[in-house]
């Protein structure tokens, strides 16, 4: 078709498109930031030393709590424990819903087994470290049935759900407030 030595005409690069602009006036720009899982992570070792500390100040002073102090000390552990860990999420997961629902879990958590992994160990210094196994063989749930339920009137404890449903609320407020107000750039 052509000479051999004449050459097909110039046709350029391939279309590619207008060229990137980048966001609008105004808007932020849309980067992925924060660590969720880091967050969860970071999260769920805090709230496990936060609940070690409550077991052991259960364990140092149960002797001399009424009911009032101990249904006090425990809504104030669950209250502080979803603070720290919606503290903890919203700073490091920034605004990942998944990262704040998981720091509502994981402060539950920590209300529920910081009140329950203190039984064992009052019920070990009050009797002895054997009494621990006892207690495994005879009903390993006891702990948690103690935390549903009222020793006095045979009823449900409310303190222990209200516990657990405060740190859950708190934690993911904290964090979706913190989160929320983290820049993305």
């Amino acid at each position: 078709m052509y000479p051999a030595q004449q050459h097909p005409p110039y046709q350029g690069p391939p279309y590619q498109g207008p060229a990137y602009q980048g966001p609008a006036y105004g808007q932020p720009p849309r980067t992925t930031t924060g660590h969720p899982v880091g967050a969860v992570l970071l999260a769920l070792c805090v709230s496990f030393i936060v609940s070690l500390l409550y077991s052991g100040l259960i364990l140092a002073t149960y002797k001399d709590q009424s009911v009032t102090a101990a249904n006090t000390l425990y809504i104030a552990h669950a209250a502080i424990n979803a603070l720290i860990v919606g503290a903890l999420v919203g700073m490091v997961g920034h605004r990942n819903a998944g990262a704040h629902m998981c720091g509502a879990v994981v402060a539950a958590l920590g209300a529920f087994f910081g009140y329950t992994n203190s039984l064992p160990l009052v019920l070990a210094e009050s009797q002895s470290p054997a009494a621990i196994g006892d207690m495994m063989e005879a009903d390993p749930f006891l702990p948690a049935k103690v935390w549903w339920n009222d020793e006095m009137s045979g009823g449900v404890d409310w303190f222990s759900p209200l516990g657990v449903v405060i740190a859950a609320v708190l934690a993911w407020s904290l964090a979706h407030v913190i989160g929320k107000s983290r820049t993305r750039a």
